[in-house]
């Protein structure tokens, strides 16, 4: 059986007291990919951060790698929907990628020989190897979405989590990042993807699960991923689907 990395147990997440998430149950094994589908405010950031140990859970499990989250942080990566980083700090491409070595070596020594070779390796996976020495702040959004993967491969995790990857990416960027899944996927790490774009859950995922506060269905991508699990998620939005496209219209 495969090693299982994030272990949903009928989890309620809240803020404040408030109930965010009820009753979600699910897995991701190592090697396996799995889409978070769901509208807006439907808590698929909660339970990324909740699978961070940014979160409290009040009731039933989340575990990763076996341990508590806040305990496994060092073998989990994350990628969010809009990085702090400021545009105009005079950081270079290389250096963000090479952030996510620290885990590894700790903040106070410098990295060495072989994390410049694993943070070179990272940024040449996502197509990026030509901008090292560019500021940051200077690339496109898709390009700098495409570092901060670089950013995560680097730091070789066990566990990927990826906030919405392919807002707002062009062509280019969303089939590097893509890839870059892909090749992850296929070293045994295991994926967890908040995205709306269906077309795109087919494509890099295996799994999927519909959550709207609640969880609506969670299992094959072409199990799950039908009109009537859809339309049931999305409540009072309207979907339309035509072949591979998705509409969603507000009423």
């Amino acid at each position: 059986m495969a090693d299982v990395a994030l272990r949903i147990e009928r989890a309620a997440v809240a803020y404040d007291g408030d109930p965010v998430l009820q009753d979600i149950d699910g897995q991701v094994a190592a090697g396996e990919t799995v889409a978070l589908v769901g509208p807006n405010g439907a808590g698929k950031s909660t339970l990324i951060k909740a699978a961070l140990g940014l979160v409290p859970v009040v009731s039933g499990a989340i575990t990763v790698l076996g341990r508590r989250p806040a305990d496994a942080r060092r073998d989990v990566a994350y990628v969010p929907q809009a990085d702090t980083l400021d545009p105009q700090f005079p950081i270079s491409v290389a250096q963000v990628v090479l952030m996510g070595r620290y885990r590894r070596t700790g903040w106070l020594r410098r990295p060495g020989r072989a994390d410049r070779h694993i943070a070179a390796e990272a940024l040449d996976r996502v197509g990026l190897a030509g901008r090292a020495r560019a500021r940051f702040g200077t690339l496109s959004g898709g390009q700098r979405q495409r570092v901060l993967l670089a950013r995560a491969i680097a730091q070789q995790p066990r566990l990927l989590l990826l906030d919405e990857p392919f807002n707002g990416v062009d062509v280019v960027s969303q089939d590097a990042l893509l890839d870059a899944i892909g090749a992850l996927k296929r070293q045994g790490a295991a994926v967890l993807i908040s995205t709306h774009d269906l077309t795109l859950a087919h494509l890099a995922c295996d799994t999927a699960c519909l959550l709207n506060r609640h969880m609506y269905g969670f299992g094959p991508v072409d199990q799950i991923l039908t009109p009537a699990l859809l339309r049931a998620t999305y409540g009072s939005q309207a979907l339309e689907l035509r072949g591979d496209r998705v509409i969603v219209t507000r009423p």
